[in-house]
């Protein structure tokens, strides 16, 4: 999906325009009649919903003024874009020190609006990056760091933000990569605990002989190897928040000792002889069904309940697709900027359909790696496609598009078609509407590498006319060159029906070279012909 853009105009005609010029642009256009409706469709959805507004500053009632102002005292951040019929540097300097971004006159040429789109969401796209690079770099991550503009997240961030009012436990569940430690992340830093530790344990990856010793310190002695007291991550969290990421990874014994924790705020380190008092808040998330690890066993229900109070739920990156593209964006320039790549700076509408037709089973971390791999090939100054082969041969929509960049245009075919001083040797293989673009085929050619013959009349040579060959196999791997090679002379065969002098003299080889190809590469040589058709009323040897 496109950027969504908010379009707030009382004139319908003005409105219709805006909306022709915004979806020409590529974008998704949102409009409302006045400045009441449009704070209402703004309040509805997530802060980070809308990527721009284009609003008119004179309207009965609620003006553009009005609306501006009201912005101001919300999260909203998306750039806003002022239009009026009243030129004057009053008006935009007023429309500027409200928080508008640029300012256009009425009527709009599109060349001009198109520009004022563009420029506002690519600087907001950066003021957002660097925003989270300093808050990186910082250790800390808000809610308003998060990418958040489907309705799913939105319900996220809006428990995540109740939830961090309170010190009552959390269980962020969710599979791997949807980003269940940024929510956690974003709730301590808007609780009371904001400047106080966050500190973050792996249970998954601590083996389990020294899972007690991590978490609750141990003492001096206390076992072979302990040559100083260790404090552990709980005494680490005093005063602060303590996430433990994989929770369902705890062993049973150590399980008994977090329940003693959450119940009397206080733990026992290995070898000591008192308790030690914690004050934490607790976060826990898990990518696995901890009801079913109940049900068989693993995991203690007590302990359960008392993790499971305010339970979020964050969805899976194919259940909240709206966020794709504002996420790959942000790859994007993040990783266009640590490559130093200055000139790449935007994405193509085709390949973010593509990325929103891919259902992501590693989740954000998966798009993460997919967009840096992307950046990395890149050669252009943006994202197309082709940067997406691994992704777009398992879209059955974009399976040919890595192959096939475009589909040829008529005065391509033109050009294709047989000249005069070249006699075509298979007329009917060639549609008689020269206009229509044949499809490609849902699979290549069978070649004789592969042990397979093909009859030269059947359906897949005939739904294949122009040749198309695959350059990506299923895996979205480069096929192998001699593959393609034989696979190019067997419909060399074919098409010249085995006249070898035909066949050797359209590959631009030899035909000693020709029959030592066939040799190599198990082709059949059945049919072919030593030499020319014999002439009629010659005399046969």
């Amino acid at each position: 999906m496109s950027e969504k853009i908010l379009i707030v105009d009382d004139d319908p005609v003005q409105r219709r325009l805006l909306e022709a010029i915004v979806e020409k642009s590529g974008f998704k256009a949102v409009s409302a009649e006045h400045g009441e409706q449009a704070l209402a469709i703004l309040e509805q959805n997530p802060a980070s919903y809308f990527d721009l507004i284009i609003l008119d500053l004179v309207m009965p009632n609620l003006d553009g003024m009005g609306v501006l102002q009201a912005l101001q005292k919300t999260d909203i951040k998306a750039p806003i874009i002022v239009q009026t019929a009243h030129a004057g540097i009053d008006t935009a300097v007023n429309a500027m020190r409200a928080g508008a971004f640029d300012f256009v006159i009425k009527p709009v040429a599109p060349e001009r609006l198109q520009v004022a789109m563009r420029n506002a969401l690519k600087v907001n796209a950066l003021e957002e990056e660097i925003t989270r690079i300093r808050s990186r770099s910082q250790g800390t991550l808000s809610f308003k760091t998060i990418i958040a503009s489907s309705e799913p997240m939105g319900r996220v961030i809006n428990l995540g933000k109740r939830g961090a009012k309170s010190n009552i436990p959390i269980l962020i569940e969710g599979e791997s990569g949807v980003g269940k430690e940024l929510i956690a992340k974003a709730i301590q830093h808007a609780s009371d605990r904001s400047s106080k530790p966050f500190v973050t344990v792996n249970c998954g990856a601590i083996p389990d002989n020294l899972v007690e010793s991590i978490l609750f310190g141990h003492e001096k002695g206390a076992f072979t190897g302990a040559a100083e007291k260790h404090v552990g991550k709980f005494v680490e969290a005093n005063g602060g928040t303590l996430f433990l990421d994989e929770v369902g990874e705890l062993p049973l014994e150590t399980q008994v000792k977090l329940l003693r924790a959450l119940q009397e705020g206080e733990i026992d380190p290995v070898g000591a002889t008192k308790p030690v008092k914690v004050d934490f808040r607790l976060i826990s998330a898990t990518n696995k069904d901890l009801i079913q690890l109940v049900k068989d066993g693993k995991f203690r229900e007590d302990l359960y309940y008392r993790l499971n109070v305010f339970p979020i739920r964050v969805p899976p990156l194919r259940d909240r697709k709206d966020d794709i593209p504002a996420l790959a964006r942000n790859f994007l320039t993040r990783f266009a900027a640590e490559e130093g790549r200055k000139s790449l700076a935007t994405i193509t509408s085709d390949a973010l359909s593509l990325l929103e037709s891919y259902d992501w089973p590693g989740n954000i971390r998966q798009l993460e790696n997919t967009v840096f791999r992307a950046v990395v090939l890149c050669d252009g100054d943006q994202l197309t496609v082709e940067e997406f082969p691994q992704i777009a041969s398992q879209v059955s929509a974009f399976s040919d598009t890595v192959v096939r960049a475009r589909a040829p245009r008529p005065e391509d075919l033109a050009r294709m078609a047989p000249s005069a001083d070249v006699p075509d040797q298979t007329p009917e293989r060639i549609p008689p509407d020269t206009t229509s673009i044949p499809s490609p085929p849902e699979a290549s050619h069978p070649s004789a590498i592969s042990g397979q013959e093909a009859d030269p009349d059947s359906d897949a040579l005939r739904q294949d006319p122009w040749g198309f060959l695959r350059l990506l196999d299923e895996y979205g791997n480069i096929r192998a060159l001699a593959e393609l090679e034989a696979e190019i002379i067997d419909r060399a065969l074919k098409h010249h029906d085995h006249r070898m002098s035909d066949v050797a003299r359209r590959l631009g080889i030899g035909r000693s070279t020709l029959y030592r190809k066939l040799k190599e590469y198990g082709l059949d040589q059945d049919e072919a012909e030593s030499d020319e058709p014999t002439k009629p009323g010659a005399r046969a040897s």
